[in-house]
């Protein structure tokens, strides 16, 4: 008879055998670009095949502690968590569900912009440290060509600092983070246009990198024409129905003007990419869609112009699933305007109902503006407007009876986008000053977004790791962010997850780990479950690879 040593290794085997042929035939479904893979997809049984190696992990997982070959990644998670190298490792890895407030000028590193500025011929200015859109003139100056910075490499940090966050330091004429920040965009505004589908396909090859499934993109196609339209027509007495009726005929050829411009940004990314070729780009796997992203810091009649334009482009084009209103919300016209925004908000849902808003809401603190400003915008983007999502929510403990709001905010799964980094770098709020222990203790849905991550020099990974470290966070936590993402993403169909609740499958998939013909032609029905249904592949993946890494032992 074996000893109990032998015992242990018999039993260990069959598994280790197993496990080794799960996290082949896992990676190999997570591949994507061969002839044999796309075969394969198309098989009527492809669907099915995850949830059956799923299921047989998790058969593994319910083997006996003493029996275990190897730790599970939760275990190794909580291993790593406080040697930051190898958590930041981990966290790269990590499957992410879905980056959803990213605003696509402010997700690109300074670099590429100097980079599109020397390739395009253009001037630089040395005093006033920003990108000009025509070639020098007059080299000297304080003049240089973009092309020359590169033999300079003083003057070509100057300018990425100037561009960026990196290494900012408070001085006098640039004395807080928030000025910065929200100068640097008139700094490289004059190459925003000719190069967006460029600025399309960097942010894609990121956020492939990282490991994230969906982006939703904040993009203003087209926006010149509609705030000049509203300028054609003055808005009168806050007359919202006359507004409309004013601009009715011109919304169509604005509509248009976005969708063209759209496209065109698509097309130079997909070039850029290489999508559809052998040497296809990782980014050309990243889901994308996109938020139409309105200026609140224009008058009235512009706002409005943009709003009615943006609304119609949402429910015109399928490739935008929703809007937003964006620019800092201190601004003195933005707060002044901000009860007015909201009613425009609640007009159009009636006009063109179904457009989902995501809103840039509670971006303030105490100090920024007075104290008044701080007890309704939350409140008033959910109520009045309609928002599905807010943006940041950083002062909703500031507002009018918090507990209330918190406690709608819950009820109704009114999800917020939390930016750890830009609220610390724009604001000066971090750790515990935080609404994030608020959100999660009154169970208001959250998930993690980089905000401006080009700006701000980092990536999705940098927020999950800043709130793993912050929040003492366990890996069954990190998940249920991950997965939250994907849940209130504006794309199409209906969630994988039974009442906003991850990790409850809904009726039709409740099976497991059996497949049902039900949960089959659910899957088929839903893009967001697809999205969601791959999520779990890519965990499984990932959780059957890094079990097995001798990094994290």
């Amino acid at each position: 008879m074996p000893s109990g040593a032998q015992t242990d290794q018999l039993f260990r085997l069959p598994g280790r055998l197993i496990q080794t042929g799960f996290v082949t035939i896992l990676k190999w479904l997570a591949t994507s670009g061969t002839g044999r893979h796309r075969r394969a997809m198309r098989h009527p049984s492809y669907p099915v095949l995850p949830a059956i190696f799923l299921a047989i992990n998790a058969a593994l997982t319910m083997i006996p502690a003493a029996h275990a070959a190897t730790p599970s990644a939760a275990q190794i998670y909580d291993h790593v968590r406080n040697d930051p190298v190898r958590l930041n490792m981990f966290l790269r890895a990590f499957p992410k569900g879905a980056d959803l407030h990213n605003h696509l000028v402010g997700a690109i590193y300074a670099e590429s912009m100097l980079d599109w500025a020397a390739r395009d011929g253009l001037c630089v200015s040395l005093k006033e440290k920003r990108i000009l859109d025509h070639a020098c003139a007059h080299p000297g100056d304080g003049e240089i060509s973009a092309a020359e910075l590169s033999h300079h490499a003083g003057l070509e940090n100057v300018l990425i600092d100037a561009l960026s966050m990196r290494d900012f330091v408070p001085a006098p004429g640039d004395a807080s983070g928030h000025d910065h920040f929200f100068a640097t965009f008139a700094r490289f505004g004059a190459i925003d246009d000719a190069h967006s589908g460029d600025m399309l396909a960097e942010a894609r090859d990121r956020a492939a990198r990282d490991h994230v499934t969906y982006l939703e993109l904040m993009v203003s196609p087209g926006i010149g024409g509609m705030i000049g339209a509203g300028f054609h027509h003055p808005l009168k007495d806050d007359d919202l129905p006359a507004a409309h009726q004013a601009l009715a005929p011109e919304i169509p050829a604005l509509v248009q003007k976005a969708r063209t411009a759209t496209d065109q940004m698509e097309a130079q990314a997909k070039d850029v990419l290489k999508c559809g070729t052998p040497q296809a780009h990782p980014g050309c796997a990243v889901t994308v869609r996109y938020l139409f992203q309105t200026l609140r810091t224009l008058p009235p009649q512009a706002v409005y112009a943009q709003l009615d334009a943006g609304y119609a482009t949402v429910k015109a084009d399928p490739r935008f699933v929703g809007l937003n209103i964006v620019a800092p919300e201190d601004d003195p016209t933005a707060m002044r305007d901000y009860d007015l925004h909201m009613r425009m908000f609640h007009f159009l849902n009636g006009v063109t109902p179904g457009v989902k808003l995501s809103l840039h809401a509670g971006e303030l603190t105490t100090g920024l503006v007075p104290t008044d400003g701080l007890r309704h915008h939350i409140r008033a983007a959910m109520d009045v407007a309609g928002a599905s999502r807010i943006g940041h929510g950083v002062d909703v403990a500031l507002e009018d009876d918090p507990a209330s709001l918190l406690a709608k905010m819950a009820r109704r799964h009114l999800m917020v986008e939390i930016n750890l980094t830009s609220n610390d770098e724009i604001l000066g709020v971090k750790g515990a000053a935080h609404p994030f222990p608020l959100y999660r203790r009154t169970g208001v849905p959250m998930a993690l977004s980089t905000d401006d991550e080009g700006v701000s020099r980092g990536d999705l990974t940098q927020e999950y790791v800043r709130a793993a470290q912050t929040y003492d966070l366990s890996y069954a936590d990190l998940k249920t962010l991950s997965r939250t993402g994907l849940e209130y993403a504006f794309v199409p169909g209906e969630s994988l997850w039974s009442d906003h609740q991850p990790g409850q499958f809904v009726s039709a998939c409740r099976t497991l780990p059996v497949v049902s013909a039900s949960c089959t032609t659910f899957l088929k029905s839903s893009e967001k479950a697809r999205l969601q249904w791959a999520l779990e592949q890519r965990f499984g993946t990932f959780e059957a690879t890094v079990t097995h890494e001798g990094l994290y032992q």
